[in-house]
C-alpha cells in the first residue's frame, strides 16, 4: 500500500509538467505559424495540403520530442520552462535553416502541395528535435 501512496505522491509533478507541455505545445503552434510565410492551418484544414500536414506536425513531434527532454532532465518546473524555450527556438530556427539555406522555394512548394518538401520540412523538425533533447542532458 505504501508503494501505491508513494506513486500517487508524483500526480501534481506530472501534472503540472504534463499541463505546462500541453502550453508549450500550443504557444509553439502559433509561434511557427506566425513566423512561418504559409498559412498552414488554412492549407491544411481548407486545401487539404499533404505537405503542410507533414511540415506541421513534423515540427509539433520535433518541439515536442525537445520538451520531453527537457521534462525528463529538468531539476524544477522552472528549468523545464527555461530549457523549453531555448528548445522552441531551435525549432523555429530549423525552420528558417531550411527556408533561408537549404530550400529556398520551401514555403512555394509547401503551397503547392509538393509533398516531398513537407518531407523534408517535417524530417529536419523532427531531426532537430531529437537533437535538441540529446543536447539537454546534464
Amino acid at each position: 500500500m505504501d508503494a501505491l501512496i508513494n506513486s500517487l505522491m508524483g500526480l501534481s509533478n506530472f501534472a503540472m509538467y504534463f499541463f505546462s507541455s500541453l502550453a508549450l505545445l500550443l504557444i509553439f503552434k502559433f509561434l511557427y505559424a506566425l513566423i512561418t510565410p504559409h498559412d498552414e492551418w488554412k492549407l491544411v484544414k481548407e486545401d487539404k495540403n499533404v505537405a503542410a500536414a507533414i511540415g506541421f506536425i513534423g515540427a509539433v513531434i520535433g518541439f515536442a520530442i525537445a520538451i520531453a527532454g527537457a521534462a525528463s532532465n529538468s531539476v524544477s518546473l522552472l528549468d523545464f520552462w527555461l530549457w523549453s524555450v531555448f528548445a522552441l527556438i531551435a525549432q523555429l530556427l530549423a525552420f528558417a535553416i531550411i527556408r533561408f539555406i537549404f530550400m529556398p522555394k520551401i514555403v512555394q512548394s509547401i503551397n503547392d502541395n509538393e509533398i516531398s518538401a513537407g518531407v523534408v520540412l517535417g524530417g529536419f523538425s523532427i531531426a532537430v528535435g531529437i537533437l535538441n533533447a540529446a543536447c539537454m542532458t546534464y
